[in-house]
């Protein structure tokens, strides 16, 4: 069953039995961006950009956000974007980004552990949790072969380019941010999604230890 089959939270949860919270789960330090990044995305998004579609939101919102946070973290971590992900009949499909482990034979292998998955959605929050949570559970499963469950936090952010919401998968429990982070604050965006990339790349530091 792909992900987009799952059309909101409330459904993934009922069915594999995933634990809700909400709560504060990023602590994000402030983190300079580039001047010269942010003159040009803004400048694009605000004179650029006619199409709202989810490819789009993808490409010419969440997608440069993404790749400037990943060129701190490039040696450790590959960030691919729109590849299959298969664990069963359930939990299959093509979430929009993936970051995970940097696979030592070399760029176009996906390794484990997955650590992030990012959907895009035109507006439909419900739906975005819904499928990035089925997503969050495959890449989990699959985590199984190296570690538990428990011992590897599974994070998620569903976007629609104006704002971002983020989640943990632990274990059963799945715990949603108490706050969401917007587009047009984009020094505390682009500092949250540093902390989380942050926290990825602590945890891959814990599997490879």
């Amino acid at each position: 069953m792909a992900f987009s089959h799952y059309k909101n939270l409330r459904s993934v949860l009922a069915e594999f039995q995933i634990t809700y919270a909400e709560g504060s789960i990023i602590t994000a330090p402030p983190m300079p961006v580039n001047d010269y990044f942010k003159a040009d995305l803004v400048g694009f998004v605000t004179d650029g950009i006619a199409d709202n579609s989810e490819y789009a939101i993808c490409e010419n919102m969440i997608s440069p956000i993404l790749k400037e946070v990943w060129k701190s973290f490039r040696r450790e971590l590959l960030l691919w974007s729109h590849e299959f992900l298969h664990y069963d009949e359930q939990l299959n499909g093509i979430p929009d980004y993936l970051l995970a482990k940097r696979s030592p034979l070399g760029k176009i292998i996906l390794d484990q552990p997955y650590l992030l998955v990012v959907e895009a959605k035109q507006d439909n929050f419900g739906e975005g949790w819904g499928q990035c949570l089925a997503a969050m559970l495959a890449a989990q499963k699959l985590n199984e072969k190296l570690v538990t469950s428990d011992e590897i936090i599974l994070n998620g952010i569903v976007s629609n380019g104006e704002v971002w919401e983020f989640g943990q998968l632990q274990g059963s429990t799945f715990t949603k941010n108490s706050l969401v982070y917007l587009f047009q604050d984009l020094e505390v965006l682009y500092s949250v999604v540093y902390a989380v990339f942050q926290q990825c790349y602590e945890q891959l530091e814990l599997v490879v230890s």
